[in-house]
């Protein structure tokens, strides 16, 4: 039973971390129905900031709480930064062509991200110190979860409350769905399109960035790689759950990362990327439109 709980913790925080990425491309696909290919170097760009501040600000002399939230401030507002850019160079120049000239534009931006980040770092790994902190509160726990854990799962599910409100209730949410919802009528009602679009780019780059910080403390370590596997594992989430659906990123994720504890606990560690891709071959042949996405019809 320990072992099971064991995975269990395991699973939970894969997909808790999973989902926060996902929902950058759900997003994204649900205004402006493209994938964002790059999201996934957003995420790495986001977790080599947070190295590169929290290395200065400990040789500096500071530790602690204040090194975590300078470092993850700066690296949010860095990976906003790239999400805005990689909008405006990489899509809104492409936004009447064809579908396939941004797909390949965004590959593009993909590509130039990681040997941008390769020439100006390194392609080894990097050691990345443990920004969290440690929850003297689950001492009686620690065999079962965690601090990094607990911190991980507790953080996505404030940051999914927060996203949730800010959609529904906020003015910027409301244009969100107005333009998720028919693009061309928003714009007939005074909806700034553009701006939806980069504030789409801006929140999922956050998010991306939250979750590269808290699974480098996790994991410990970080290379210029680190945003194609979790990108791609992130889009199967996506996928899985029902591309533009919130709510079907945040299940997609979490069934994937049970999946993928559960079936390197029982069955091998070495077919870890395998079960994921399994799994989405598996819900696209019984149920293409993901577990909570719904078909549409189209006129032609």
């Amino acid at each position: 039973m320990d072992y099971f709980s064991e995975l269990f913790v395991g699973g939970l925080t894969r997909g808790s971390i999973y989902a926060l990425i996902a929902l950058g491309y759900t997003m994204v696909y649900g205004i402006i129905e493209l994938i964002n290919f790059a999201h996934g170097e957003i995420y790495m760009i986001g977790a080599f900031t947070a190295l590169i501040v929290a290395s200065v600000l400990t040789m500096s002399g500071m530790s602690g709480l204040s090194v975590l939230v300078l470092a993850s401030v700066v690296a949010v507002i860095y990976s906003a930064a790239y999400g805005f850019t990689v909008e405006k160079v990489a899509y809104k120049p492409l936004r009447q062509a064809s579908r396939l000239s941004p797909l390949i534009s965004a590959i593009g931006m993909s590509i130039f991200l990681q040997n941008y980040v390769l020439l100006a770092q390194t392609p080894d790994f990097l050691p990345f110190p443990n920004l969290l902190p440690e929850l003297t509160i689950l001492e009686p726990y620690t065999g079962l979860i965690g601090s990094t854990e607990f911190i991980i799962i507790v953080s996505t599910a404030v940051i999914m409350v927060l996203l949730t409100l800010l959609i529904r209730y906020t003015r910027m949410g409301k244009a969100m769905r107005a333009t998720a919802q028919d693009r061309n009528m928003a714009m007939l009602v005074g909806v700034n399109v553009n701006r939806v679009a980069s504030n789409t780019f801006i929140i999922g780059s956050v998010l991306a960035a939250i979750g590269g910080i808290l699974i480098a403390s996790h994991i410990g370590r970080i290379n210029f790689y680190i945003g194609f596997i979790a990108g791609i594992k992130a889009f199967t989430a996506a996928v899985l759950g029902g591309i533009g659906s919130i709510p079907g990123a945040v299940l997609g994720a979490l069934v994937l990362g049970f999946t993928e504890s559960f079936g390197t606990g029982y069955v091998s560690s070495d077919y870890e990327d395998a079960f994921a891709f399994i799994l989405l071959i598996l819900i696209l042949i019984f149920k293409p439109s993901g577990l909570l996405g719904h078909t549409t019809s189209q006129k032609v």
